[in-house]
């Protein structure tokens, strides 16, 4: 076991710019010490000392399935490794949770204060494709979750649509807020059920896992709101290779936690940042990260304005797969 980082305190302390761009510039300084793969290829881009958070290099997401994101205080073989869902016939990526504390700490505090105190709620889950799979990221956080609440109707309801249908109608019957994890293909099959689930908060993750045609998010969410008899569907951004995660709040936009940032770069010059209000590839700073990598190039498109940053889509692997040949 390493010694007891002091940078663990403070990243969860981050309550101003000032202090994110201190202690982000603190946290390259120990991935680039510790982070091998990470080191090459800050070295391959000559960009070994960063002065601000915007000039610190963002490695792209796809090296979590090709190489081992870790630091070297750790033994991968030691701890819980999280994995990407994926086809059987896809590489899934591979994130070491090095101290889980940290994972929990993260993923308690975002969803205590843009969600709800797990205590007072009733949690759910229709997450049929990630129980399968295994080793997956987001049920270790909804496990967690459905533990704090304490609540003889929180848990996973697999593909059990009519299990569930009875035990939010149960739900429904206490005082407590009733939330709702499900996988996007399968809160369709519940929309066609015509149910009202006015009282619950859904919250919409993960996508079709190739179970239904893809949709943009505006069009899927409509059909839900429309069949479920709700106001809203809410999302979660987190994945595999993230610590942290940011909910929607009724809008489009999610809200980063204070140790978490999207910074957007140009699709065409990947070094380059783009300002507020310009669309770009999503650039994510998760401090959380500590023992991997907290500086990360997604496959997303967004835009960012403050805080806040949508979600647009996904962008050609091309554009960013000759930044693997940087690092053997």
């Amino acid at each position: 076991m390493p010694h007891r980082n002091p940078l663990l305190e403070s990243v969860f302390k981050i309550d101003s710019e000032t202090d994110f761009n201190r202690i982000a510039l603190s946290v390259f300084n120990y991935q680039y010490n510790h982070v091998a793969v990470y080191r090459k290829f800050c070295n391959a881009l000559g960009r070994s000392t960063p002065k601000h958070y915007k000039e610190i290099p963002f490695l792209p997401i796809s090296f979590f399935k090709t190489h081992t994101v870790l630091s070297d205080e750790f033994s991968s073989d030691q701890l819980l490794n999280f994995k990407s869902s994926g086809t059987t016939q896809s590489i899934r990526s591979n994130h070491f949770l090095a101290l889980p504390e940290l994972y929990v700490n993260s993923f308690m505090d975002t969803f205590s204060k843009q969600m709800v105190d797990p205590k007072d709620a009733i949690v759910m889950a229709l997450l049929p494709n990630y129980i399968e799979q295994g080793e997956s990221s987001l049920v270790y956080m909804v496990d967690h979750l459905v533990k704090v609440s304490n609540h003889p109707l929180s848990g996973f309801y697999l593909s059990d649509l009519e299990a569930l249908i009875q035990e939010i109608q149960k739900a429904k019957q206490t005082k407590k807020k009733i939330i709702l994890f499900g996988v996007s293909y399968a809160l369709l099959d519940l929309a066609e059920k015509g149910i009202d689930l006015s009282q619950v908060v859904i919250i919409e993750t993960g996508g079709m896992k190739g179970r239904r045609k893809e949709m943009i998010k505006e069009e899927l969410h409509q059909i839900l709101c429309d069949g479920l008899n709700v106001k809203h569907i809410y999302s979660e951004y987190g994945m595999t290779e993230l610590l942290s995660q940011g909910y929607t709040d009724g809008t489009e936009y999610f809200t980063s936690p204070n140790w978490m940032k999207v910074v957007i770069r140009d699709v065409n010059d990947p070094l380059s940042l783009r300002p507020d209000g310009k669309t770009g590839g999503v650039n994510v700073i998760d401090l959380a990260n500590l023992f991997s990598c907290s500086f990360i190039a997604t496959d997303d498109l967004g835009v960012r304005k403050g805080n806040r940053f949508k979600i647009l889509g996904r962008f050609d692997q091309s554009d960013i797969r000759g930044c693997n040949l940087l690092v053997n």
